[in-house]
């Protein structure tokens, strides 16, 4: 399973993903599910995938192919497309492609065909945007009355996200806030595990300048997880005891 969130801010935006994949008890192991792809002072493409690795893998591929061809291709790609809104459709046409190739297969093996992904970025003079695209390939942008998207395990990470998160916060602010969500994911669900990825985006510079993978040990994410365990402790204890 997977947890990966985006969020939408004034200030540019925010990704984050987990590398955690199981296929049993027995086989767990690691793979990059935050991708990114910039052509600085033009256009920056952030993706997040959740759901079958294989389908994801395929998608990201059928992404780059046409990207690293000797001849041009004379189909759209990330580096030619007009829009995020159009980038969004390009990645829902990958998915459908990949759907009509191993669909079939995976229908007939009882598996299903279940991917999901984030897209967000900037175009040019657009402002960054941020698209939610399904299995079926189709998708929701994300908007001022819900700034962040989801996809994985994010029922135990959303509530913090609902309470707090403001579109006028700074990245930082914002980041500090998704590492909480990511704590309350992690303590509540084994299949989500660290390092998590992280990337911040500011808004209009084109170019991608702050990511990092956070492991358990990171100074900065323990001192987190232990001043909000305190924090929560803290405000229980201050709250009046039940009478009933």
């Amino acid at each position: 399973m997977t947890y990966a969130v985006a969020v939408r801010l004034e200030r540019g935006l925010v990704f984050a993903a987990d590398t955690r994949t199981n296929a049993g008890v027995d086989n767990v192991s690691q793979f990059r599910k935050l991708h990114f792809w910039r052509r600085t002072g033009e256009r920056v493409f952030v993706l997040l995938t959740a759901g079958n690795l294989a389908i994801t893998q395929s998608v990201v591929s059928l992404l780059n192919e046409p990207l690293s061809a000797e001849t041009p291709s004379d189909k759209p790609t990330l580096m030619t497309v007009a829009s995020m809104y159009r980038a969004a459709r390009l990645v829902g046409d990958a998915v459908r492609e990949v759907q009509t190739i191993d669909g079939p297969s995976l229908d007939a093996s009882k598996t299903g065909f279940s991917a999901s992904f984030i897209l967000g970025g900037q175009v040019g003079d657009e402002p960054p945007r941020l698209f939610q695209i399904y299995s079926e390939g189709n998708f929701i942008e994300a908007t001022d009355d819900t700034p962040y998207l989801q996809i994985g395990e994010n029922k135990y990470g959303k509530p913090i996200l609902d309470r707090v998160l403001r579109p006028d916060m700074r990245l930082g602010e914002a980041a500090k806030l998704i590492l909480l969500s990511y704590d309350s994911t992690l303590r509540s669900n084994l299949s989500v595990g660290m390092p998590i990825d992280m990337l911040l985006y500011e808004r209009d510079t084109l170019d991608v300048r702050r990511v990092r993978r956070i492991h358990e040990d990171d100074e900065y994410y323990r001192k987190l997880s232990a001043h909000w365990a305190e924090a929560l402790r803290a405000a229980v204890a201050d709250m009046d005891e039940y009478k009933g």
